[in-house]
């Protein structure tokens, strides 16, 4: 009986907890960013060529046979592999020769995804360059109506058969899974797609808050303890494993059908789902909250003291932001500055310990990356807590983003000790060196791919 009043009180503190929390779903903030640095260096050495960009409609009128066979073989796999996994009706299926639309429907993304041909622009590209480019307005690549972290970008459109540069094609599709393909996709989310895509209700977060409707495929909480799983088993609904599947084969198709850019596309697709696992606050539920805690907090609230649970919601939702915020704003100014050396962007080109990496495998997604990041999710909630601003990490009255929409925690960390300063930029260099290993090794799988084509 102690047992189940236990679980029954974490089930309730949980459900009531996790509405909030993805509500800031976006892990890294511009993956380009990282991307751009941790593949660079790999992809000029195998000497890929460039590429010819080529639309989505061409893609698959080649190939509807092939992906046919591919997306019944993927649906397969995820039945067999992926705990919790959803089945795709019947109706969903892609069959040739296979409209772009159908395409979509059959990957269960949103189907008003833009998918235009068209390239990030890294923030030191010379103004020469982007006065010749065609540039692509933010609100060409996104669904959303809103999108801060999208509105900072610059875009250029590209042309069908257009050369572009493998590393620009995968760091800018990278970010893209961010620009509205997970959105709205479950059964209360409001849309006549989420109805049909039998996904079922959104597992945890706010269903009528558009951003928050993509967490469930951005994060992975496979490594909580045992009583909180049992307790909330919402939260095994995570499914970053079937998007990085489905498009890792896709990739693997394209590449060996002769659509390389398509095949770096998809690719960048897959390393999106990679990196957010190496963020902390996506593959861990509540960083720095202990069960005794939780129950704690909980019987406040049943007993009419709901204070302390809000305060613990506002506080989680800001350290997940000012993370995030941190390392945006720093890599923005490195790149900017055409500051090369800099930690962060030097942490994500290290390659000291990757000799002690396996090759990248489907298990690594939860026997290596997100146990990684589930690992070093207390300390890192700890170190925001001790050397950024209290206004920021530890004050419930305070919105992050709200109140001071522009707000840039790397030039305000500037101020504090030097101390501070290092050990903030010791622990996201941490982070973001895991964001370069795993992507290069998630790429590296890909490499004997070309190599065989030529």
């Amino acid at each position: 009986m102690r047992n189940d009043y236990l679980r029954h009180t974490l089930w309730l503190f949980l459900c009531s907890l996790v509405l909030v929390f993805p509500a800031k779903s976006f892990a890294w903030s511009n993956h380009a960013l990282g991307t751009w640095q941790a593949l660079a260096e790999p992809l000029d050495e195998k000497k890929i060529p460039q590429i010819r960009a080529e639309s989505l409609e061409n893609f698959l009128s080649k190939e509807a046979h092939a992906i046919e066979r591919l997306l019944d073989a993927e649906e397969q796999w995820a039945r067999t592999y992926v705990p919790s996994y959803p089945a795709r009706p019947e109706s969903l299926r892609f069959q040739r020769p296979g409209s772009r639309a159908q395409f979509l429907t059959a990957l269960r993304i949103n189907p008003n995804a833009k998918l235009p041909l068209y390239l990030q622009i890294k923030p030191n590209a010379s103004s020469a360059a982007l006065a010749l480019a065609e540039k692509l307005p933010w609100q060409d690549v996104t669904t959303l109506s809103h999108a801060p972290s999208v509105e900072k970008c610059a875009f250029i459109q590209i042309k069908e058969g257009e050369k572009v540069t493998a590393l620009d094609v995968i760091a800018s599709a990278s970010d893209e899974p961010d620009y509205g393909l997970d959105l709205g996709l479950w059964e209360d989310n409001g849309t006549s797609y989420g109805q049909r895509y039998g996904f079922g209700k959104e597992p945890f977060g706010n269903p009528a808050l558009e951003y928050a409707t993509q967490a469930p495929f951005h994060i992975g909480f496979f490594h909580e303890s045992p009583i909180i799983l049992a307790a909330a088993g919402f939260l095994k609904r995570t499914y970053p494993e079937y998007r990085i599947h489905m498009y890792q084969s896709l990739a693997d198709h394209a590449f060996r059908s002769g659509h390389d850019y398509w095949g770096w596309r998809f690719a960048g697709w897959a390393l999106h789902y990679i990196q957010d696992l190496t963020q902390p606050y996506h593959a861990s539920v509540l960083p720095g909250l202990s069960v005794p805690r939780m129950l704690w907090i909980n019987a406040l609230d049943l007993a009419g003291a709901p204070t302390a649970k809000r305060e613990v919601i506002t506080l989680l939702s800001n350290r997940h932001a000012a993370l995030e915020n941190y390392q945006y704003y720093r890599m923005h100014s490195a790149y900017a500055m055409n500051n090369e050396s800099d930690e962060l962007l030097s942490a994500v080109r290290q390659t000291s310990y990757e000799r002690n990496i396996a090759a990248y495998t489907t298990s690594a997604i939860r026997q290596v990356i997100s146990k990684e990041s589930h690992a070093a999710a207390d300390a890192t909630d700890a170190l925001l807590e001790q050397v950024l601003p209290a206004k920021y990490i530890s004050d419930p009255n305070y919105q992050f983003g709200e109140a001071e929409p522009n707000i840039n925690l790397f030039a305000l960390l500037k101020q504090s000790p030097l101390a501070h300063q290092q050990r903030m930029s010791e622990a996201v260099s941490g982070l973001m060196m895991n964001f370069g290993v795993h992507s290069r090794s998630f790429v590296n799988a890909l490499f004997p791919i070309t190599k065989a084509k030529k």
